[in-house]
């Protein structure tokens, strides 16, 4: 399954190097949608959660596509190993608030809230369009420290690794934030 979805991330998307993202250390855009967690509707802001702790941005394509379901189910079952760290997840697509507030609890299992981006605002001001499919979000993953810069970045269409590797760059800036 691994090798399907890089080889359909490499065929439809191009080569790695032509997907795009924020710099580590670039200010993330600030951003209020429509979001929805457990099928209730409600306007996610980024400042408003950045005052909480450490946010986890992630884009993904198409609500209830097999690899969106897929990294939606991740994040879910990692969800409080993100909160043990003071971080929360937010999911954001181009879909439609109607079909993310079904997809936040069938999927997200109520675990996270998942953001619409109908305008493509949010998904173009953090380089997440999708070359061949402009219409849809790339997938691509952050870790926004509280300041409200970019401490990681990940991109690749093979939905398995974003939970893994967000999870370790989160521990990764915890440890080095202690340290300081």
């Amino acid at each position: 399954m691994k090798k399907l979805w890089l080889a359909l991330g490499l065929a439809l998307s191009g080569a790695p190097s032509s997907w795009a993202a924020l710099d580590i250390g670039e200010r993330a855009p600030n951003f209020s949608v429509p979001a929805a967690i457990g099928g209730k509707v409600f306007t996610f802001s980024l400042q408003e959660s950045l005052a909480k702790g450490p946010v986890v941005l992630y884009f993904f394509p198409l609500a209830f596509s097999e690899g969106c379901s897929l990294e939606a189910h991740q994040f879910a079952e990692a969800t409080a190993q993100f909160q043990a760290l003071g971080a929360s997840v937010v999911g954001v697509s181009t879909d439609d608030i109607g079909t993310l507030s079904k997809f936040s609890t069938q999927v997200c299992q109520s675990k996270f809230a998942v953001a619409s981006d109908e305008s493509k605002k949010v998904v173009t001001s953090y380089d997440a369009v999708w070359g061949s499919r402009p219409e849809w979000a790339n997938r691509i993953s952050y870790v926004i420290a509280p300041n409200g810069s970019v401490v990681y970045n990940y991109v690749n269409l093979n939905p398995e690794r974003h939970v893994e590797k967000t999870l370790r760059a989160l521990k990764d800036w915890s440890a080095a934030k202690a340290t300081k």
